[in-house]
């Protein structure tokens, strides 16, 4: 199958060392979209508009703010709080709603429904998530079309817990019944074989701690806790090359 444009960054997952393909291409994306916000895009007017619009998620600011460009930060946060107060003291102007009373069902004021909009919005994530559900898309593609493709979901060392519940619930919308029940198939194998691999190797981790065990070498457990976090916590992206063991 020749590779095109997002089956490439896909093979390169499948064929590195890691404890979840897709959250390596998710940490790509977040690493791409973080240097997008603060590069020269944050002078165009068109992105600004969305910034402002948008916001920042929690964890997506407190990155931003730990990048150096402290400056462009700086002016998307002032333009984004001019738009924001702006809405506000447009909706500070409407009168609010009486009580209805215990028995009533509430409703969501204008400002009340604003602030959960802002909270639930974030242009990091956004990037994140438009070229993401492209990579799903493209796995699901190149199992159909790509002969070499079904080994290398068996061979991969497997997913984190999110990532193959997302491939096992969107599967149906990609694949025919014989396809569907052979990704399947591969895809429990893999998961399930890896999450016990996972297991044994945190468990050897924490006999190491134990004094019987002292001088018992290694295995593949010195790394096996930010591993286990990984495979139980997507969202979680700890450094793989500290070590979490004794010294």
């Amino acid at each position: 199958m020749k590779e095109q444009l997002y089956t490439i960054p896909v093979n390169d997952a499948f064929n590195g060392e890691h404890e979840c393909p897709l959250c390596s291409l998710k940490s790509e994306l977040e690493r791409n979209a973080i240097e997008f916000t603060l590069g020269p895009s944050y002078m165009e007017d068109d992105n600004r508009a969305v910034t402002d619009s948008l916001g920042f998620c929690e964890k997506h600011i407190q990155t931003l703010y730990q990048q150096k460009n402290r400056l462009g930060l700086a002016l998307i946060l002032s333009t984004h709080m001019a738009k924001v107060t702006r809405d506000l003291d447009q909706l500070s102007r409407e009168p609010a709603q009486a009580g209805k009373g215990l028995l009533k069902k509430k409703t969501d004021s204008p400002m009340s429904a604003y602030i959960s909009s802002l909270e639930q919005s974030c242009f990091v994530c956004n990037r994140i998530e438009t070229v993401f559900q492209r990579y799903i898309e493209t796995i699901f593609h190149m199992y159909k079309k790509d002969p070499s493709f079904p080994r290398k979901l068996r061979d991969s060392k497997g997913f984190c817990t999110y990532h193959y519940a997302l491939l096992f619930e969107q599967a149906p919308d990609y694949l025919a019944k014989d396809q569907l029940k052979t990704f399947l198939s591969d895809l429990n194998s893999s998961y399930f074989t890896n999450m016990k691999r996972m297991q044994e190797d945190l468990s050897w981790f924490i006999n190491k701690f134990d004094y019987r065990y002292q001088n018992e070498p290694w295995k593949n457990a010195k790394d096996a806790l930010p591993r286990a976090v990984l495979k139980s916590h997507s969202a979680v992206t700890p450094d793989l090359n500290e070590s979490s063991g004794q010294e």
